[in-house]
C-alpha cells in the first residue's frame, strides 16, 4: 500500500483497544498537533496497536488518516520496549538515575523490531514523501529509511532528554544508533542543551580512527533569543549535510484553557484548604517521592498546618513489570501512608493519592482547582504538565517547577527549584504556598506571564516550525 505523502512513524498508533475489542482514538499532544497535517496530505501514522501478537488490518480514522500497524510478538514487547528501550535508554538518556543494563539480545531484538518499523514506513509512503520518526524507540529508523528508500525525506524528533557525550559513549551500540540517527535530514531536540549534547558527541566521534562523521559545524543562535532559532548541521557518513535544531514542544493551548472552564465540584469536595497538586507517570524520573518527603517535613515543621492543605497526587501506571518501577512505587505508597498516618483525620486524608489513568476532562479539572502545581522531575525533556497547568490559570496559582525539566528553560517565571536538595523543594513550594494563599502580586504577575508563553507558544507553532524546516532540507 502506498500513496501517502506524508507518514508519521511512532512507537505507538493514537488508538487503544477497549474492553470490547474495539480499537478507540487515544488523543494526546502530538495526535492533536500532527493529525491536521495528516490529514491534508493524504497522511498516514505507522506504528504499534498496544497489544503484543495482535495486528489489525490498516484502518482510517474519522478525520481520513490511515493507521498502519506494526506487529509486535510478546518476546518483541519484552526486549525491545521494556528492555532496550525502557531498561536501557531511558536511564541512559536521563543521566543514570538509574544504571542502564546492557544486554546483546535486547540490542538484537531493538534493532529487528526498528527494521520492521522501517520496512513498514517504506511500504506505504509515496514517491518522495516526507516521513517523521519519533523518538527514541525508533533511533535506527531514519538510517534504515535511508538505505532502502533513498527518495524520502526524513525527520526525526526526540522527546526525551539527550545526553552528554561522555554518558552515551557508555552504550556499547553506540556507533549505529549515531548512523541511525544521521540517516535523518533533520533531527530535532527539545532544547538548546541537548542539541549541543549531540554535537558534542558528533565532534568526538568524528575525532576517531576510522569514523565518517565529519565535523559539526557551530551551533547557531539568529538574531533573537527565540530558543526556535537555532541550527547547525553535521555531515553524514554518506556525505549528506544534517540539521540539528532545537525545537522545544508544546500543548494544545487553547483546547486546554478551554476544559478548563468547565464546571467542576472538585474544590467543594476537597474543602476551602490550599491544594498542592502532582500529576505524573510513576516513574522513578518525576521526582514524586521527594516532593512528598518536603512535604512531610513542611507539616512536621509546623511550616504549613494539615488542616490549611491538602495535597493530590495523580499517579498513572507505567512499565509496572521494570523492576526500578516497583520499587519506585512502593516507596511512594509508603510515603503517602505514613504522612497520612501521621497527619491525616478520618475522613480528611492530607495526601489524597490516585495510581490509576484518569480522563482528560477530570484531570482539566484538578489543573483548574489547583492553587499549586508541583512538577520535580530529576531529568525531564520538557514535561507537558507543566505547560498543561499554566494553560488553565490566566493570574492565578503558582508553578513550582524542577530547573532540570525542559520546560523551565520558557517557564522562566515558575518557582525554579532543585529537586536533589529537598531544603529547595521545601522553601519554593512554602514561597508557592504563603503568596497564592495571600494573593500576591508577585504571584499574579508570574502566572501572567507564563499564561502568555504558553498561549503563543503552542503545539501546532512545533509541529509547523519543525515541518518547515524539514521541507527545506529537500
Amino acid at each position: 500500500m502506498s500513496g501517502n505523502s506524508f507518514v508519521v512513524v511512532a512507537n505507538r498508533l493514537p488508538v487503544d483497544l477497549d474492553s470490547e475489542g474495539n480499537w478507540q482514538p487515544s488523543p494526546g499532544g502530538l495526535v492533536t498537533a500532527l493529525s491536521p497535517v495528516l490529514a491534508e496530505q493524504q497522511g498516514c501514522w505507522v506504528g504499534w496497536p498496544g497489544v503484543p501478537d495482535q495486528c489489525p488490518e490498516p484502518f482510517h480514522t474519522d478525520d481520513g488518516i490511515l493507521l498502519h500497524p506494526v506487529q509486535l510478538t510478546q518476546q518483541d514487547y519484552e526486549e525491545f520496549y521494556e528492555g532496550f528501550s525502557n531498561a536501557t535508554l531511558w536511564p541512559l538518556y536521563h543521566d543514570l538515575i538509574v544504571p542502564p543494563e546492557f544486554h546483546r539480545t535486547w540490542w538484537e531484538t531493538y534493532r529487528e523490531v526498528n527494521l520492521k518499523f522501517a520496512e513498514a514506513v517504506s511500504t506505504v509512503a509515496d514517491q518522495g514523501a516526507t516521513v517523521w520518526v519519533q523518538d527514541y524507540q525508533l533511533q535506527l529508523v531514519p538510517g534504515i529509511l535511508r538505505q532502502i528508500r533513498p527518495d524520502l525525506t526524513i525527520g526525526f524528533f526526540l522527546h526525551i532528554p539527550f545526553p552528554g557525550a561522555e554518558l552515551f559513549r557508555q552504550l556499547p551500540w553506540r556507533e549505529e544508533i549515531m548512523r541511525g540517527l544521521l540517516g535523518a535530514d533533520l533531527i530535532g531536540f527539545h532544547s538548546i542543551a541537548n542539541a549541543e549534547n549531540f554535537l558534542a558527541l558528533s565532534r568526538q566521534i568524528a575525532g576517531t580512527a576510522g569514523s565518517h562523521i565529519g565535523q559539526p559545524d557551530a551551533l547557531e543562535i539568529a538574531g533573537t533569543a527565540s530558543i526556535r532559532e537555532v541550527t547547525a548541521t553535521v555531515q553524514a557518513p554518506d556525505g549528506r549535510t544534517v540539521g540539528v535544531a532545537a525545537f522545544p514542544i508544546s500543548i494544545d493551548s487553547r483546547t486546554v484553557a478551554a476544559m478548563a472552564k468547565q464546571p467542576t465540584n472538585l474544590r467543594e469536595l476537597l474543602g476551602d484548604k490550599t491544594l498542592i497538586l502532582g500529576v505524573d507517570r510513576l516513574d522513578y524520573t518525576k521526582g514524586i517521592l521527594q516532593r512528598l518527603m518536603a512535604f512531610e517535613e513542611l507539616l512536621a515543621s509546623d511550616a504549613v498546618q494539615p488542616q490549611d492543605v491538602v495535597f493530590v497526587q495523580i499517579a498513572t501506571p507505567s512499565r509496572e513489570r521494570i523492576e526500578h518501577y516497583q520499587k519506585t512505587r512502593t516507596e511512594v505508597e509508603a510515603a503517602v501512608g505514613r504522612i497520612n498516618g501521621l497527619y491525616g483525620e478520618v475522613g480528611a486524608p492530607v495526601v489524597h493519592y490516585i495510581h490509576r489513568s484518569i480522563p482528560k476532562d477530570v484531570l482539566m479539572a484538578y489543573y483548574a482547582a489547583a492553587d499549586v502545581m508541583l512538577v520535580t522531575p530529576f531529568k525531564d525533556g520538557m514535561n507537558l504538565v507543566a505547560k498543561e497547568y499554566v494553560a488553565c490559570h490566566e493570574d492565578d496559582g503558582a508553578l513550582v517547577l524542577s530547573e532540570f525539566a525542559g520546560a523551565a528553560v520558557e517557564l522562566t517565571d515558575a518557582y525554579l527549584t532543585n529537586p536533589y536538595d529537598i531544603e529547595s523543594i521545601k522553601r519554593q513550594l512554602l514561597t508557592a504556598i504563603n503568596d497564592v494563599s495571600t494573593g500576591a502580586p508577585e504571584a499574579r504577575s508570574r502566572m501572567e506571564h507564563l499564561h502568555v508563553q504558553v498561549m503563543e507558544h503552542d503545539v501546532h507553532l512545533w509541529a509547523s516550525s519543525f515541518l518547515r524546516s524539514l521541507e527545506a532540507k529537500r
